[in-house]
C-alpha cells in the first residue's frame, strides 16, 4: 500500500493548488491508488473533524485560507475611501482576512451589503490579506430575522419578534455562532426553502430579550440602524477644535437663548426677539434665529459626513439616542451650550405686528447662548413663577419672545395650516429600565413658540436659495389622494360630522372638521383619522410645496446636529453667500436626488423603530395587567379583526374576528364596517368598547383583545358554533352583502 503524505503535506499541497482541491486530485498528486484511496479519505475526514480542512460538496480547503472563488459581502468605504469585503465561507479559528475590493474599469458601482462572487489573490501587504476583483453580483442582502434562539439537538430555532410572523426558522448546528438557549439574536436566511422551515445562519448574539433596555436594542437591530461609529469617523470628530471669529460675524452680544426639552441631548438653536426700529412697521418685531454651524465640522466627502449621509437622521427612544454625528460633536463642539463660543449660521427676520415677514437676512456668526433653558420652565415663567434663571429673563428676553409668537399665531390662523391635536405619549423608565409609567406629553405655549419661529426660519432659507437659484433639498409634503379624503369622509360621516365634497380640499376644510368634533368623543379619532389620510413627506430637490404647512416654499434648515437634509441646506447657504470652502460641491449636487431619497428612506427608518419601540415597552407596561378591563375606542377595521385604541395608555391592540362573537362577520371595506350574519351587529370605525387584556407580548409589542361590549350593550349571541359554519352560497352572500350595505348607509343619514 502506497504510504500516506502526512498532515501538514496534504495542507501545503492545497495551499499551493487551491483549483485542484477534490479527494481525486489529491490523490493523483501524491501517487495514491486503489486501497490507498479508502486510507485517504479516512485522513481527509479526519482532518475535517480537527478543522484544519473545511470540505464544501466533494473539495477541500485550508480551514485558515480561502477558496480562489469566494462568495463575499462589501463592507462601507474606509475614510480613504476604498472598498473592503467580508467572506461568508470564513471558518478559521484566527482573525478574519481583510480582503481589499480591486473594482476594474467597467465595473458596476458597489455598495454596502452587495453581495458578490469574486476571485481571490493572496497577498502579503500587512494591511490585508487578500485582493478580490469582481466576477459576478450575485443580489441583494439576504433575508435578515431577529428573533430568540431556541436550542436543540440537531442545532436550534429562531423564534422571530416580529409582530404577526408566524414562521420559525431552521439553524443547523454549525450556524448556531454558539447562541445560548433564550439568547435574542440576528441571523439570515441562507439555502433554498424546499420542504420544511426555512433555514437561516445566527449572524449576531445580542444577548437576553428581556433584559433591562433591551426594547430600543431589539428596534436597533431589527430596522438596521447602525448604532456603532466605524474608528475612522470617532478620529476625525476627536480631531476637532472650536472655530474661531475668523470670516463670521460677531454675536456674542446678541443676548440668545435655548429653549428645549428638560431631558435634552443636544441644542441645535437659539432664538432672540426686540422691537423692530425701523419707521414704518410699528407692532413689528425682528426675530433672530441661530443654527449650530455643523457644516464647519462636517466637511463633503469626510468620513464624518459619509457616516452622517448613512444615518440620514438621529433616532429617538426612551432609555437612549442613536445620534447622526459623534457626541463630541452633537452633544459638545456643535451644541449651543449657555456661556461658551459657538459658530453658527443665523437669520434676522423681520416681522410686522399682524406676523407676516417682511424681510430675511443670513449671516455666518459666533454667538454665545445667554441661557439653556426648558419648556416647563419658561411657561412657568411666563405664568407668574419665574425662578432664579428665568426672573432676570422675564422682561428682556422672555416677554418679546411672546409677543412675536401672538404675531406669528395671527399669521397662521390665516395661513390655515393643517391643526392636528395628537398628545404624544411619554413613557419613564425606572434605572433599570423597567417602565414606570405611561402618561401623554402636556404642550405648552414655549413648545408652539419655538415651532413657530423654526417654521418660519426654514421658509426664510428656502425662499433665500431660490432667489438665489442655489440647488438645495426641499422638504415635500404632496396633498393626499382622494382615495384616502374619501376614506377620511367615511370615518366622519359615520361619527356625525361632514366633509364638504366637490371642491379642491385645503387645510381649512379639514380644520373645520377637527373644529366640529373638538370636544366630543370623537376628537382623538377624526384627529388620527385624518393623520392617517396625509401622504408621507419626504425630502426632494424639487419644490411642491408643503400641503400640511400651507406653504409653497419650505426647507429644513433648523437641525443639523440631528438631520442631515438641513447641513445639506446649510452648505447650499454657504456656497451661495461664500462664506467658505465648506459650501455645497458638485459633485454633491449631481447626487442631489439620491441624498433625498436616501434620507427619506432613513427618516421612515427611524420613525418605524421608534413606533416599535414604543409598542413594545407599552406591552411591558400591560404584561402585568393580562385580564383586567379597559375603555377604548375602535380605531381600524379589517377582514381579520379590529383595532382597538385604549383609553388610559393610547396603546392600539387587537381583537381578533374570531373573538368577536360567535357568528360569521361579512366586511365591507367601502363603509370599513364587520356586520354580523345572524345577528346584524354592525363593528366599525370610532365606536365605544369595553375589553378584556388577553395576552401581551413586550418581546414583539403585541396586545391581543376580548371584545366585552360595544357602546355600552352586551354582545348579542349568534347563532353560529366554532366547527359547524357553513358558508352562504354566492347568491345568498351578495343578497347578505348587499343588505349590510343599505343599512349602514341609512344609519349614516
Amino acid at each position: 500500500m502506497e504510504q500516506l503524505p502526512s498532515k501538514d503535506a496534504i495542507l501545503k499541497w492545497i495551499h499551493d493548488n487551491p483549483g485542484l482541491v477534490a479527494k481525486r486530485d489529491i490523490a493523483k498528486a501524491f501517487g495514491i491508488k486503489g486501497a490507498g484511496r479508502i486510507e485517504l479519505k479516512r485522513l481527509l475526514k479526519e482532518m475535517e473533524a480537527e478543522g484544519t480542512l473545511a470540505k464544501k460538496r466533494r473539495s477541500y480547503r485550508d480551514a485558515e485560507s480561502l477558496p480562489p472563488v469566494s462568495i463575499l459581502t462589501m463592507l462601507a468605504p474606509d475614510d480613504q475611501g476604498d472598498m473592503f469585503a467580508r467572506a461568508m465561507e470564513w471558518k478559521g479559528e484566527g482573525a478574519e482576512p481583510r480582503i481589499l475590493f480591486i473594482p476594474r474599469k467597467g465595473d458596476p458601482a458597489m455598495a454596502e451589503g452587495d453581495r458578490i462572487l469574486a476571485r481571490l489573490t493572496e497577498v502579503d501587504t500587512g494591511a490585508w490579506q487578500y485582493e478580490a476583483r469582481l466576477i459576478r453580483r450575485i443580489g441583494s442582502n439576504p433575508l435578515k430575522v431577529l428573533g430568540v434562539f431556541r436550542a436543540n439537538a440537531e442545532g436550534g430555532r429562531i423564534l422571530p419578534i416580529d409582530k404577526g410572523a408566524d414562521k420559525e426558522w431552521r439553524v443547523a448546528k454549525d450556524n448556531t455562532l454558539d447562541a445560548r438557549d433564550g439568547e435574542l439574536v440576528e441571523g439570515e436566511a441562507i439555502g433554498r426553502r424546499n420542504m420544511g422551515l426555512p433555514q437561516a445562519r445566527i449572524t449576531a448574539r445580542l444577548g437576553d430579550p428581556t433584559g433591562p433596555r433591551a426594547v430600543s436594542l431589539i428596534a436597533i437591530h431589527q430596522h438596521g440602524i447602525p448604532d456603532r461609529f466605524p474608528d475612522a469617523v470617532i478620529a476625525e470628530a476627536d480631531s476637532m477644535k472650536p472655530a474661531g471669529i475668523k470670516g463670521r460675524e460677531d454675536l456674542r452680544d446678541l443676548p440668545l437663548v435655548t429653549i428645549d426639552p428638560v431631558d435634552a441631548r443636544d441644542r441645535d438653536d437659539a432664538v432672540y426677539v426686540e422691537p423692530d426700529s425701523e419707521p414704518g412697521n410699528p407692532g413689528g418685531f425682528v426675530i433672530w434665529v441661530a443654527i449650530a454651524d455643523v457644516a464647519h465640522y462636517v466637511r463633503p466627502g469626510s468620513a464624518l459626513d459619509r457616516e452622517a449621509r448613512k444615518r440620514g437622521n438621529s433616532t429617538y427612544f426612551p432609555d437612549r439616542v442613536v445620534p447622526m454625528l459623534p457626541d463630541v460633536l452633537s452633544g459638545d463642539l456643535c451644541s449651543l451650550h449657555e456661556h461658551v463660543d459657538r459658530a453658527c449660521l443665523a437669520v434676522r427676520m423681520r416681522i410686522d405686528a399682524q406676523g407676516h415677514k417682511l424681510s430675511h437676512r443670513f449671516l455666518r456668526g459666533l454667538m454665545r447662548s445667554a441661557a439653556s433653558l426648558n419648556y416647563e420652565q419658561v411657561q412657568s415663567a411666563m405664568d407668574g413663577r419665574a425662578d432664579d434663571v428665568t426672573g432676570p429673563l422675564l422682561d428682556p428676553i422672555l416677554k418679546p419672545l411672546y409677543a412675536a409668537y401672538a404675531a406669528l399665531k395671527h399669521a397662521r390662523a390665516i395661513r390655515q395650516p393643517l391643526e392636528l391635536d395628537l398628545p404624544e405619549r411619554r413613557i419613564e423608565l425606572s434605572e433599570e429600565g423597567k417602565v414606570l409609567s405611561v402618561a401623554f406629553k402636556e404642550r405648552f405655549d414655549a413648545h408652539r413658540l419655538i415651532e413657530e419661529f423654526m417654521v418660519l426660519a426654514n421658509v426664510a432659507a428656502a425662499e433665500e436659495l431660490i432667489a438665489k437659484k442655489t440647488p438645495l433639498l426641499f422638504r415635500v409634503h404632496e396633498e393626499p389622494s382622494m382615495d384616502k379624503i374619501d376614506a377620511l369622509r367615511e370615518v366622519a360621516e359615520s361619527s356625525g360630522f361632514t366633509l364638504a365634497k366637490g371642491q379642491v380640499l385645503k387645510t381649512a376644510h379639514l380644520n373645520r372638521l377637527l373644529e366640529q368634533a373638538q370636544g366630543t368623543e370623537f376628537d382623538e379619532l377624526l384627529n388620527i383619522s385624518a393623520l392617517r389620510s396625509m401622504t408621507q413627506a419626504y425630502y426632494h430637490p424639487e419644490n411642491f410645496g408643503h400641503f400640511g404647512l400651507a406653504l409653497r416654499n419650505y426647507a429644513h434648515f433648523t437641525s443639523p446636529i440631528r438631520r442631515y437634509s438641513d447641513l445639506i441646506v446649510h452648505r447650499a447657504l454657504i456656497a451661495a453667500h461664500g462664506w467658505g470652502k465648506d459650501g455645497l460641491t458638485a459633485a454633491e449636487i449631481e447626487t442631489l436626488e439620491e441624498t433625498a431619497k436616501q434620507i427619506s428612506d432613513t427618516e421612515r427608518r427611524s420613525m418605524a423603530a421608534e413606533r416599535d419601540t414604543t409598542d413594545r415597552y407599552l406591552a411591558a407596561y400591560l404584561a402585568d395587567r393580562v385580564g383586567s378591563e379597559f375603555a377604548g375606542r375602535i380605531s381600524g377595521v379589517q377582514r381579520f379583526g379590529v383595532f382597538v385604541k385604549l383609553d388610559e395608555t393610547g396603546a392600539d391592540g387587537l381583537i381578533p374576528i374570531r373573538e368577536l362573537g360567535r357568528e360569521f362577520f361579512h366586511y365591507d371595506a367601502e363603509t370599513q364596517t364587520l356586520m354580523g350574519a345572524d345577528t346584524g351587529m354592525t363593528v366599525g370605525i370610532g365606536q365605544r368598547v369595553t375589553v378584556r387584556l388577553a395576552e401581551a407580548i413586550p418581546v414583539t409589542g403585541g396586545l391581543m383583545l376580548e371584545l366585552l361590549s360595544i357602546e355600552g350593550a352586551a354582545l348579542p349571541q349568534g347563532s353560529w358554533r366554532r366547527g359547524r359554519y357553513q358558508p352562504r352560497k354566492p347568491g345568498q352572500r351578495a343578497a347578505r352583502d348587499a343588505k349590510v350595505k343599505r343599512k349602514v348607509l341609512r344609519k349614516r343619514k
